[in-house]
């Protein structure tokens, strides 16, 4: 299946994409206790998944898709959490333009932990949206991801039987701002560069999500998916999510041991080789950034304009 928000005639409400039309679930749903978006189908867990699944077996009204809005399919996920460095190349490409050289001869899933943080929910962007250029930074970079959608609680699970406690997966574009306004004139201290480089994470709307939710049912092989992602129709990153160094199922596991995984939580798996960061080809206002990922969709967003002002260190 493949869920959706969306917006239709100033309503918001959710819905199942089908070929022919948008079905819109509480109008379809037999009943008072009818779920009125996606994190609460998820939280009701996998029966009510399986009920929604029932009700495209029956003929019902159709949305015409062209009178819809996609937004963003969790606007307020429980927790939104990322991995940094997850794809070899990655690693590689971020190393070097910080004049290191790094070698990975040996793979680094033998040798190093998951390394995952924390978003706050105001990171989520809908599907086509203008992405504010935020006042703190001048170079602003993207990142393709495959973002998971947990459906099922999960506390120390192992990794075997991880994938269980997922729903469904979709397109993450984890924004960043590479350089930081308030760094300039200060003083070093141990650990600034890390908390630069997670303030860059955070800025409102830089995690566009989307288009919509598709089912773990509907993707046979997860860890063997093209992705893409193109500025102004040029490709910039070009992957396959057989690269992971942690797969989804690790990774699952490993953040079930460090904290309870809820219905709704999203986890971004990390990014691919081909960031501007490792080019100095950040990106410009209006640049158009379509993210596509196999069997997920394309999302797309744009750059927004740069501030007239950018912000002072504190006085």
């Amino acid at each position: 299946m493949k869920l959706a928000t969306y917006r239709h005639d100033g309503t918001v409400s959710c819905g199942l994409v089908m070929p022919e039309g948008m079905l819109d679930i509480p109008a379809a749903w037999e009943g008072a206790d009818r779920p009125r978006s996606i994190r609460q189908i998820l939280e009701r867990g996998p029966a009510c998944l399986d009920q929604v699944r029932s009700l495209a077996e029956s003929p019902r009204p159709l949305v015409p898709l062209e009178s819809v809005t996609l937004l963003a399919p969790l606007p307020q996920p429980g927790k939104l959490l990322a991995l940094a460095g997850n794809y070899a190349e990655h690693i590689k490409e971020a190393s070097l333009n910080r004049g290191f050289k790094l070698g990975l001869s040996d793979s680094p899933r033998q040798s190093t932990v998951p390394r995952p943080f924390l978003m706050p929910s105001s990171v989520v962007s809908n599907p086509g949206d203008t992405i504010a250029w935020p006042a703190y930074s001048k170079e602003i970079d993207y990142e393709l991801e495959l973002a998971i959608v947990i459906g099922k609680q999960a506390k120390h699970v192992d990794a075997s039987d991880a994938l269980d406690c997922v729903a469904g997966y979709m397109i993450g574009n984890d924004i960043s701002a590479r350089s930081v306004t308030f760094a300039e004139g200060r003083g070093p201290r141990p650990w600034d560069e890390f908390y630069d480089w997670l303030n860059g994470k955070w800025a409102d709307g830089f995690f566009p999500m989307g288009p919509y939710l598709v089912t773990r049912d509907e993707i046979p092989d997860v860890q063997n998916l093209a992705m893409s992602l193109k500025v102004n129709d040029e490709v910039r990153q070009n992957a396959n999510t057989s690269q992971m160094i942690y797969r989804v199922a690790d990774i699952v596991s490993f953040l079930s041991h460090l904290m309870t995984l809820e219905p709704g939580d999203i986890i971004s798996t990390g990014t691919p080789s081909g960031v501007g960061s490792a080019t100095d080809r950040f990106l410009q206002a209006g640049d158009r950034i379509e993210c596509t990922i196999e069997g997920l969709g394309t999302l797309t967003s744009t750059m927004g304009q740069r501030p007239k002002q950018f912000y002072e260190p504190l006085a």
